[in-house]
C-alpha cells in the first residue's frame, strides 16, 4: 500500500484524457477544467510512470485507488467518533485534573474549516487542537476551582479564553 500527495499527476492524466473531444455534449474547450478528484479516478499505470515512478514499483501496485479530500463533517467525525478520537484524548487529560472538557459544535466546525483551509486534512486536526488547547492545559492546574471548560468557536478562531465554570465547593476547599 502506498499513499501520498502526487502533485502534478492531474496534469499528466488530463493531457492523456483531454485530447479527444468527440461526441454529444462535449464540453471541453480552452476554459474547461475537470474536478481534481474526477481526473484522479482516471489514473493508469502509464501515468504513474510518466510521473516518475519506476516501472518495477508501478508493476507491484495492482490497484490504484485515489483518495478524495475529506469534507467538514468527515473531519468532525474523525475528531469525535473513533475509540481514540482527539476530543476523547483531551477529555481524558482534563479528567486527570478533575475538570470536564466540552467542545461546542461551532468549535468543532471551526477546527474542521481551519484544516480544510490549510489543506492538511485529518493530520492537521491535532495541530489545530494543540494550538487551541496548549495554553489552557498549562493554566488549568493554577485554577483548582474550575470544574468545566467549554471550548467555543471564538476560542478556536480568535484564541479567546474558553468558558470556565467554577465549582463553589472547590473554590472554598482551595482557600
Amino acid at each position: 500500500m502506498c499513499g501520498g500527495a502526487f502533485q502534478g499527476l492531474e496534469e499528466i492524466v488530463e493531457r492523456r484524457v483531454g485530447k479527444k473531444v468527440i461526441g454529444f455534449g462535449a464540453e471541453r474547450g480552452p476554459g474547461y477544467k475537470k474536478d481534481s478528484s474526477e481526473i484522479l479516478n482516471l489514473v493508469q499505470p502509464d501515468d504513474l510512470i510518466k510521473y516518475g515512478l519506476i516501472p518495477e514499483l508501478v508493476g507491484r501496485l495492482p490497484i490504484v485507488a485515489p483518495l478524495h479530500d475529506l469534507d467538514e463533517q468527515a473531519l468532525i467525525d474523525i475528531m469525535i467518533k473513533p475509540k481514540n478520537a482527539l476530543v476523547k484524548q483531551y477529555r481524558k487529560l482534563f479528567d486527570m485534573e478533575e475538570v470536564e472538557l466540552e467542545f461546542a459544535p461551532g468549535a468543532l466546525q471551526a477546527i474542521a474549516k481551519l484544516a480544510m483551509q490549510r489543506k492538511t486534512g485529518a493530520r492537521g486536526l491535532r495541530a489545530i487542537i494543540e494550538e487551541t488547547m496548549l495554553h489552557i492545559m498549562y493554566d488549568i492546574p493554577s485554577h483548582p476551582n474550575v470544574r468545566k471548560i467549554l471550548i467555543t468557536e471564538e476560542t478556536v478562531v480568535n484564541r479567546d479564553e474558553p468558558q470556565m465554570f467554577i465549582d463553589k465547593e472547590r473554590e472554598l476547599k482551595a482557600q
